[in-house]
């Protein structure tokens, strides 16, 4: 036993092996990376979709208030002059637009009253000394900002044309040519898979809020906060408020023509202020055209005193007409003071 233990302990005394500091710093690597990348946390931001739909909103309506100012000033024209050249117009007006603000690496109107802005996300910093909101990152690059130019504007001003050009020359039309009624098939197609990714789009960006439209999904171009501590600069509090008035009158502009106004009148006879009143000099009167009647008739069985042209125009355009006065169905009219 002593001689064991004078064995060994030399062995615990002793120096490391040569590879021991190698095998320690694999050891704690893992350990040290961690600790150094929990300080580099990817900060989620969330941009509001309503924000993006409303920017979208307003640039349109934008175009169509230039639209509607540069018409004006070729209104004593020719009438109908613009009409032909409409495509080129928006095209030129939404070439503006594009020119003054994402050319330039500005937001457009409707963009910079939601308070947002276009960003590269595939030059985007995740994590870093220099992400601190998130909302960091580098606009639109040169390509971006060309090929979305080229699809958007140039794309909807060459398919605007080429509708109006295959209904003018009528290539759905069964009586065409083969190549012409093929080429009307494939600009359907093209329509239809065109909706359809531009649906199956909106899900996505209905789930993740990103890229409202397709050009912005494939060129990358995200739509972020240009200030994290400023809110939209337009409130819709005004426009709900005239929405929901504009409901209301449609509603009532679609119930009052199924409403009796002879039952409606009887009903608020009772609260008028004149009901302790008795008959004056309104009774002579006729109850639809407010005057004295010329050839005085009356209804029956109530007799009430209407003209002839009036009492009988209503009687004729229903079988059970309801006196102004009574409300009581006149069944016959009788001329005053005939027997």
């Amino acid at each position: 036993m002593p001689q064991v233990e004078s064995i060994s302990a030399p062995a615990s005394n002793g120096p490391p092996p040569q590879d021991a500091w190698h095998a320690e710093f694999q050891r704690l690597l893992p350990l040290w990376e961690s600790l150094h990348d929990s300080t580099k946390v990817i900060i989620p931001i969330s941009i509001s979709r309503v924000n993006q739909f409303d920017a979208a909103r307003l640039d349109v309506e934008m175009s169509a208030m230039l639209k509607e100012q540069l018409v004006k000033v070729f209104s004593l024209m020719k009438p109908g002059l613009l009409f032909q050249y409409e495509p080129e117009l928006d095209a030129f007006l939404e070439f503006l637009i594009w020119r003054f603000s994402i050319w330039v690496d500005k937001p457009t109107p409707g963009n910079a009253l939601m308070n947002l802005r276009y960003r590269d996300e595939r030059a985007v910093p995740i994590t870093g000394k220099e992400v601190r909101t998130g909302l960091e990152g580098l606009g639109l690059s040169v390509s971006q900002k060309i090929f979305y130019c080229i699809s958007f504007i140039g794309g909807q001003y060459v398919w605007s044309r080429l509708q109006s050009f295959s209904a003018f020359r009528r290539w759905g039309d069964s009586e065409q040519r083969p190549l012409a009624r093929r080429a009307w098939g494939l600009l359907q197609n093209a329509e239809g898979l065109y909706r359809a990714a531009s649906f199956f789009n909106l899900l996505l960006f209905l789930y993740g809020g990103r890229y409202k439209t397709i050009v912005e999904r494939i060129l990358k171009a995200r739509l972020v906060y240009g200030s994290p501590n400023m809110n939209r600069a337009v409130s819709f509090e005004y426009m709900n408020r005239q929405l929901v008035w504009n409901e209301f009158s449609e509603m009532l502009l679609l119930l009052l023509p199924l409403l009796n106004s002879s039952s409606v009148k009887k009903f608020l006879l009772p609260f008028s202020k004149d009901k302790s009143a008795g008959p004056s000099g309104d009774e002579a009167d006729c109850p639809i055209c407010r005057s004295s009647p010329s050839i005085a008739f009356v209804a029956l069985p109530c007799q009430h005193r209407y003209c002839y042209y009036c009492l009988r125009t209503r009687c004729s355009a229903t079988s059970s007409y309801r006196c102004t006065r009574c409300n009581e169905v006149v069944v016959a009219i009788q001329r005053q003071g005939s027997i």
